[in-house]
């Protein structure tokens, strides 16, 4: 039994622990925002490369976990993905597979502290603060990359400190009740239980080797609760995929098997071979110093994760078949006007969502490019049909327009880089040039209904001019998808000719217009239609121009 000063010093010893936990934590989120930040535009590159090469996909997972530090947000972003149709079962296994060897070198950048190391991570921590205070929102995101990382170490260090660890009876009391679950089964569900809780496998896995350093916990312990910490971060990902489509829920389900599988593999060749595999590390690193014990075990969370991927690598396909044996599809509709590229669980990281946005603000452009070719047509073949298309073709823009601009406003909210945030309001912008471009559309019918009413019969040789006109429309369309999706700002000049090309079209269209007139050729009655059909063209070469400038902010001429 303990006296009641003891119980005191094992609760100030566990508020230690869990302070250290909690810093660690914080850190984790500073550097995780930080690098997200600073290296966004490499992540969009990495997403961008998707493929149904199996090692690519590897190769992505490992690249985007080790840019964001969390394998749980790798597997919540990719379930994201699937949810939206941007990618497909077999381009998104391989990629959970990379995303648990990424998430290891966390725990080798936590084995390899010592004092000298911790000074460095302190002053670190301490200049990340300082560079805070200033404007430029690089130095920012650098200061919150160096704050988060030296915090890291400041939580590790609280942890092993003799507060924590380094009091008698906390060891005293911890080798007991190692000693009482020492039996691998409960050890793994230890780890479960512990990283499904804290969500995050890489702190759950730091806390490991800081006990094991400390000399708390044996190695031969540590090993199966390491296991265990790759079984709970599936818990992200399988909460992330509750009320998602019957494929993100496939994502978290190979997710959980895939771990679920190397965990039974490792612990069977641990449990019969449990001194070999000890003795295999320990002669890695031989010593007993802290440094030594804490490579042991995030040595072999790295073999672990690249042993249980080469292993599975070549069984995607049956990975894939399993989850649809376990899930089957349910019928879904889904209206035009609901998001196709972008799910609820990308919005929480700004540089994905953004580029996710830009598809759909273009998809929503197509569809207003396509109520201008149905009205334009309509006008020329007097069409009264065309009318009605053109309502509900719009009525769905609208509604696209709203669930975009709803979403650009949740992304401003995530904590956006100043760069990101210019690209939103770009967007903005956007979703209300293309939303103008669908009502001028719209009144292109309204010109129909207005031609067949009164039977306007316009000169000889007028619809084909009209006509050129709207092909210069489409031309500087294709122009501005490169611009804007391709980043191609050579082919801004291009867009500007285009358009001053539609300009002069106009211009001259209604000076002949007015000369016919004068010369009794055109009847006064076409006269409010024609006018208003011509500049309701221009105009829209007009909001066509603006979107292609506003990639990079500079002035429309």
């Amino acid at each position: 039994m303990f006296t009641a000063e003891e119980v005191m010093q094992l609760i100030q010893s566990l508020i230690w622990l869990l302070a250290g936990v909690g810093v660690f934590i914080v850190g984790m989120n500073f550097m995780s925002d930080a690098l997200e930040k600073s290296a966004g535009n490499g992540m969009k590159n990495l997403l961008g490369k998707i493929s149904n090469n199996r090692f690519s996909g590897v190769g992505i997972g490992a690249g985007v976990t080790a840019i964001i530090q969390s394998s749980s947000a790798t597997s919540v972003m990719v379930i994201g993905l699937v949810n939206a149709g941007v990618m497909t079962l077999m381009q998104a296994t391989p990629i959970i597979m990379g995303a648990n060897i990424g998430t290891t070198i966390t725990g080798v950048l936590v084995s390899l502290k010592n004092d000298y190391f911790n000074m460095v991570m302190y002053l670190l921590a301490f200049a990340g603060v300082m560079m805070g205070f200033f404007k430029k929102e690089k130095i920012k995101i650098v200061g919150s990359l160096c704050c988060g990382l030296g915090l890291i170490f400041v939580g590790l260090n609280i942890m092993s400190s003799e507060q924590a660890f380094g009091n008698v009876l906390v060891e005293r009391m911890f080798i007991n009740v190692f000693q009482a679950i020492d039996f691998p089964l409960l050890l793994i569900f230890v780890g479960i239980v512990f990283t499904a809780l804290i969500q995050s496998s890489s702190a759950a896995t730091g806390v490991v080797i800081t006990m094991v350093g400390a000399g708390v916990l044996p190695l031969s312990m540590a090993l199966f609760i390491v296991l265990g910490a790759n079984i709970g971060t599936c818990v992200t990902a399988l909460l992330a995929s509750v009320g998602a489509n019957s494929n993100s829920k496939r994502v978290a389900l190979i997710h959980f098997t895939f771990n679920v599988i190397g965990t039974v593999l490792f612990t069977v060749i641990i449990w019969i071979f449990k001194e070999p595999v000890v003795n295999l590390l320990v002669s890695l690193f031989p010593g007993n110093d802290a440094l030594a014990l804490q490579m042991r075990v995030s040595v072999f969370h790295v073999i672990f994760n690249v042993t249980t991927t080469l292993l599975l690598l070549p069984f995607v396909k049956q990975l894939v078949k399993f989850s649809q044996i376990v899930i089957k599809d349910k019928q879904q509709t889904k209206e035009t006007a609901s998001l196709k590229y972008v799910d609820d669980r990308l919005l929480a990281m700004p540089a994905v969502a953004i580029g996710q946005l830009t598809k759909e603000v273009f998809r929503m452009a197509d569809m207003a490019m396509e109520s201008l070719q149905v009205a334009f047509d309509g006008f020329i073949n007097r069409d009264l049909d065309a009318v009605n298309k053109v309502a509900e073709n719009n009525e769905q823009i609208i509604k696209l327009g709203e669930r975009i601009s709803d979403c650009l406003v949740r992304v401003s909210a995530n904590n956006t880089s100043l760069s990101e945030e210019k690209t939103v309001s770009a967007l903005h912008n956007n979703v209300g040039d293309i939303a103008r471009v669908a009502e001028l559309a719209d009144n292109l019918t309204k010109y129909t209904r207005r031609e067949v009413r009164d039977n306007l019969i316009f000169s000889e040789g007028i619809n084909e001019k009209i006509g050129d006109m709207h092909d210069l429309l489409r031309q500087q369309y294709d122009t501005v998808k490169k611009v804007v999706l391709e980043n191609d700002y050579a082919a801004l000049p291009e867009s500007d000719e285009i358009e001053d090309k539609v300009d002069n079209m106009r211009r001259e269209l209604v000076a002949e217009h007015i000369q016919r007139l004068s010369q009794g050729k055109c009847r006064p009655e076409n006269n409010t239609v024609f006018i208003n059909l011509v500049s309701n063209l221009e105009r829209i070469g007009d909001h066509l121009n603006f979107i292609a400038h506003s990639v990079d902010g500079s002035p429309v001429k």
